[in-house]
């Protein structure tokens, strides 16, 4: 990068944070993404670690004068290239805006861009709050969650991050600052433009400050986990549970084969080995009263499609102890695979489809694992590395589990969202006039194009 560029980035930020050296740029490269699906990084970048958000706004008002591209980073855990820099220019990391207040009697979280889901959780129960998303990684930065919108297993009850959001600090293309909402539940001054910012994956600003809600902590919890012994029974079983009123904090579908390797990585015991399906049912209340009550619910639905006992675990170590064996199934199986899918269906329309992908495992003489969300009709599976497969083998078979998707009323998408190694599927798979607002919007804020350049097309 030019000199003079550096030298003005130094002014803005300090030289201490202001990275050229090759090696110590090597870990802002690369995220969470498989290794085959992962975009090549460019090397020629300069990595800046602004403090604040007026600070933000100089390298981006400098960046927009000179044309040069800025890939905001958070934690680096995002699993579709997102912050994986694909041109020369401005790695934009903002681990040093790590400054979080809980505001407890307005019950809200004032959070900067780099403060990690395990502080905001930690801090939040400190003053006797809960954030009750859980997107996953406890290392994710809280803009990243933002500007990704993500999930996880809780939103099935809570929803996902925009539910939690009332107010954002973000830093336009142009240096501009903006303040939308703040620590109100209720806000009508203006257009409400704050979701523009939810989920647009860093291309339309840099999300540098949240105001999220919090909730009162819940005084009692338990997790049951319940074998079936094939696909069907377990997901009749999830919707009638969804269609109960029961709305557990978490309701997951797992396939024995795939707990067992996770198990073996971690050196874990899943709390049963009957059947071949799994749920795994969380709830969190506010009495043990109504938390019984939810459980005697959900095993009198169990019990009309299968004959293994549910096991109860009430224990915090032991309901920590499940949820990791079920959240490191992505690790224990990453080196054997080519990409992890996070494809959303209706409700309606689940069984279908995960009965067609079981063809399609027949057809190509593959394993696919699958196994996810299924109380919000979010499921990840695995297309794993086959010897003498090609890169056209994998990429059919992706497209043919897109089409699946998209077909029964699904997205591509539900919480890994488009970064670099998605948006060659933009075109196909997105509709049409969504497709042309994004762009509008895209040259409209950032009309040089400077941010995570090549994700839309243009």
């Amino acid at each position: 990068m030019d000199k003079r560029v550096i030298e003005k980035l130094v002014s803005i930020v300090g030289k201490e944070w202001v990275v050229t050296d090759p090696r110590a740029i090597e870990r802002y490269l690369y995220d969470e993404a498989p290794e085959p699906i992962r975009p090549q990084p460019m090397r020629d970048v300069v990595v800046v670690k602004p403090g604040s958000t007026e600070e933000v706004a100089g390298v981006l008002k400098l960046a927009n004068e000179e044309k040069i591209p800025v890939f905001p980073r958070g934690g680096g855990t995002g699993l579709v290239g997102g912050a994986v820099p694909t041109a020369p220019g401005i790695v934009l990391s903002l681990e040093r805006m790590d400054r979080v207040v809980i505001h407890r009697e307005d019950m809200v979280a004032e959070a900067e861009a780099g403060v990690t889901l395990a502080k905001l959780t930690e801090e939040a129960e400190k003053a006797g709050l809960f954030f009750p998303p859980h997107p996953g990684d406890e290392g994710a930065f809280v803009g990243g969650l933002i500007a990704t919108n993500a999930g996880g297993a809780r939103a099935v009850r809570t929803g996902v991050m925009r539910n939690y959001v009332l107010g954002l600090e973000v830093v336009l293309p142009t240096g501009v600052v903006a303040r939308i909402g703040g620590k109100t539940i209720k806000n009508n001054l203006l257009t409400n433009v704050m979701h523009l910012f939810v989920g647009c994956e860093g291309l339309l600003g840099v999300i540098t400050k949240a105001f999220l809600r919090l909730y009162p902590k819940p005084r009692a919890s338990a997790t049951m986990v319940v074998p079936f012994d094939d696909r069907l029974s377990a997901i009749r079983a999830a919707y009638d549970i969804m269609m109960s009123g029961t709305i557990p904090m978490l309701l997951e579908y797992v396939e024995l084969s795939a707990i067992e390797r996770s198990e073996k990585h971690l050196g874990l015991q899943w709390p049963t080995h009957e059947g071949f399906a799994h749920l795994m049912i969380s709830f969190a209340e506010h009495s043990e009263d109504a938390m019984y009550l939810a459980l005697e619910t959900v095993n009198s639905i169990a019990e009309k499609y299968t004959k293994h006992e549910p096991v109860l675990a009430t224990r915090r170590d032991e309901q920590s102890e499940i949820l990791r064996i079920r959240s490191e199934i992505y690790t224990a199986l990453k080196k054997d695979m080519v990409d992890i899918l996070d494809v959303t269906l209706p409700l309606s329309k689940i069984y279908e489809f995960m009965e067609r992908v079981d063809a399609l495992e027949e057809e190509y003489k593959t394993w696919i694992p699958a196994y996810g969300h299924v109380g919000d009709g979010n499921l990840h599976l695995h297309i794993m590395k086959n010897e003498g497969w090609s890169a056209e083998r994998y990429n059919e078979l992706r497209e043919k589990v897109y089409s699946i998707a998209v077909e029964l009323g699904g997205s591509i998408t539900g919480e890994h969202g488009i970064g670099a190694a998605r948006s060659k599927y933009l075109e196909k798979y997105a509709d049409r006039g969504h497709l042309e607002l994004l762009k509008l919007l895209k040259k409209s804020l950032d009309p040089n194009n400077i941010l995570n350049p090549g994700r839309v097309p243009v």
